[in-house]
């Protein structure tokens, strides 16, 4: 089976003035499907650049990233945005809910988009919404629900059209601990559903609910090392 990931030679620069700034020095990467990954590393290593990439939220300046199967590296706009609408799932740290929308309209919003009739993507969002757990809340707006709550819709929100990977920046950032185990239990649930999910953390113990762990340095991947070789070296 292909990769749902695959980068190669992956380089990122910035010019400042004349002056360019390597922030991706040369990544290469394979993601199987079903994979659960934690991205690591000290702040200014490339990792957030390497998740926005990704995300098909910034291109390459060098380099090939296949995405199920779609080469993106070389993609405009119009088509990253389609892509990320249709195999993408983000979970961000801020949540980034809208505050006029009620939870169960927040998940929905993607299936808005994506052109679905409105009473079935209603039942579409109400599935995905009981498996975050959440269905007794589903008619309150973002400020009437838990920082824990909104990441629960947010979740949901990064489910609903079923995208071939879930990618989560910092999830737990702005979490409490014990909310912080909840919402990343959810994430084991989404994992053993099947489900692709690539996490960016800092935190060592958010980074050991993933099966592998790739840490980045100076623009470059230091190591990738499953569950099993970390423990083995622990």
């Amino acid at each position: 089976m292909p990769p749902i990931i695959r980068l190669e030679d992956i380089r990122k620069s910035y010019f400042m003035g004349k002056q360019a700034i390597s922030v991706l020095k040369g990544i290469d990467l394979t993601i199987q499907k079903n994979e659960y990954v934690a991205l690591m590393g000290p702040s200014g290593s490339g990792k957030s650049t390497l998740m926005n990439i990704l995300g098909c939220l910034d291109s390459p300046t060098a380099g090939t990233y296949i995405l199920n199967g779609h080469d993106v590296s070389k993609m405009v706009d119009d088509a990253l945005a389609d892509i990320r609408n249709k195999e993408i799932g983000f979970v961000f740290q801020q949540f980034n809910l809208l505050p006029r929308l009620t939870a169960l309209e927040n998940v929905a919003l993607p299936l808005v988009y994506a052109g679905m009739a409105k009473k079935l993507r209603t039942e579409v969002a109400m599935d995905v919404v009981k498996k975050v757990g959440l269905e007794d809340r589903s008619h309150h707006k973002p400020n009437e629900l838990s920082g824990g709550q909104c990441q629960r819709v947010a979740i949901a929100r990064a489910l609903v059209n079923n995208p071939s990977l879930i990618l989560a920046d910092e999830p737990t950032g702005n979490l409490d601990s014990k909310t912080s185990v909840e919402i990343m239990e959810i994430f084991n649930k989404i994992h053993d559903g099947g489900n692709t999910v690539v996490l960016v953390t800092h935190e060592e113990d958010i980074a050991n609910y993933a099966r592998r762990v790739v840490r980045l340095r100076d623009g470059m991947i230091e190591s990738d090392k499953s569950r099993a070789e970390i423990s083995l070296h622990a």
